[in-house]
């Protein structure tokens, strides 16, 4: 497993996704995703699936310390003390004394910057995540969220992949020490079609999507692609 090292984070850089996927194929999948390698799970509060991830790590023969598991809180819970208590419950859920990183996942113009970073730094100071960060910040957004931080954000989580260019947020990252992860990295899937793409895996006798999740991990970017299909994972 390669890992991306941000800000004091040490970060599994190809994670395993879980936004749609509920009941027991959710349950199946992340238990498939660890059995095969994956070391970092991503969910949020909105996915309400946090129960059925959390069940999938208790059946998990792999010890805590080796699963990297994110979470996120949703944009109307992002004030102060509505985040904590979002935290809380997504640790309750889960089955967690606490979450390996906690995300803003997404900015709400309605509640001041200032209040959410501070929350979601009191997160960290009370122990309910050993990292926190950010999900689709643009640059201007991110810098002031910096700015406004006392306790060090890890990573912003942005859709990315080959025909959504983010040069400009992941170079923001990487200014101030964040990891840059990935979701939709195959392009919900419209890109594993691609005669680019295509042409290339047949070439390297590899899977279109084996192709897409190495070119993001040679930019140093984490990927959290996301399957419901056993086989799907496995490639």
């Amino acid at each position: 497993m390669t890992f991306l090292e941000a800000n004091g984070a040490r970060i599994p850089a190809l994670g395993f996704g879980t936004w749609r996927l509920t009941g027991a194929s959710c349950v199946a999948a992340v238990e498939t995703a660890l059995a095969v390698g994956y070391r970092h799970i991503d969910t949020a509060r909105m996915y309400g699936n946090e129960r059925e991830v959390g069940e999938a790590l208790r059946a998990s023969p792999l010890p805590r310390d080796e699963v990297f598991v994110t979470t996120k809180v949703w944009r109307d819970q992002i004030g102060a003390g509505a985040l904590e208590r979002s935290a809380e419950a997504s640790l309750r859920d889960l089955g967690l004394d606490q979450v390996d990183l906690l995300l803003i996942h997404w900015p709400n113009d309605s509640i001041p910057l200032k209040d959410s970073i501070g929350a979601l730094c009191n997160a960290r100071r009370r122990g309910l995540a050993r990292h926190i960060g950010v999900s689709n910040f643009s640059v201007a957004l991110l810098d002031e969220a910096v700015r406004l931080a006392s306790e060090p954000l890890v990573a912003n989580q942005c859709e990315y992949h080959p025909r959504l260019d983010q040069s400009a947020v992941i170079g923001a990252c990487k200014r101030h020490g964040l990891a840059f992860v990935s979701y939709s990295p195959l392009g919900k899937g419209e890109l594993l079609a691609d005669p680019t793409l295509t042409a290339i895996a047949a070439r390297l006798n590899r899977k279109p999507s084996q192709i897409v999740l190495r070119w993001h991990l040679q930019q140093g970017v984490v990927a959290i692609p996301r399957s419901g299909s056993a086989q799907h994972i496995r490639d």
